[in-house]
């Protein structure tokens, strides 16, 4: 049987790929991208991307939403609340468009980067919590 490895990427509909860009540099600043139209834009990510492409025409998500790893949750949060996120719960935030992005910081989550990707982007410092590291080691998957 085939298994399931990981995930290239998430694709997530906005209203203009201008205005989304600009709406995630007021959180995150620099928006590295691997290439861009005014219809798409793929936002880099390491070994992974988000794609952005225009077309959003569905309520604002409920339950769906797009758990994304960061750096610093808190900032990322005081951030998205300050470019006029509509804010869901500790956790989540509404995008203009509706799509619901859920903020986990890496040292807290299982998701884990190799250590030349983290340093590709960067990242070289970012360590797990120990409770991250004992679940990825009841899983066999950290010494």
């Amino acid at each position: 049987m085939p298994r399931w490895v990981g995930i290239n990427h998430v694709a997530v509909e906005v209203g203009g790929i201008d205005d989304a860009l600009a709406f995630f540099r007021r959180i995150f600043g620099d928006v590295p991208l691997r290439g861009h139209s005014e219809h798409i834009a793929f936002i880099d990510l390491g070994d992974q991307f988000i794609a952005l492409e225009v077309g959003r025409t569905q309520p604002p998500d409920l339950g769906r939403h797009v758990g994304l790893v960061v750096d610093d949750r808190d900032v990322v949060l005081q951030l998205a609340r300050e470019a006029g996120a509509t804010m869901v719960g500790d956790n989540d935030f509404l995008d203009p468009w509706g799509n619901r992005w859920q903020v986990v910081d890496y040292r807290d989550v299982q998701f884990t980067k190799a250590a030349g990707v983290l340093e590709g982007m960067g990242l070289a410092e970012l360590e797990k919590s120990e409770q991250a590291l004992s679940e990825l080691r009841d899983k066999g998957l950290a010494d």
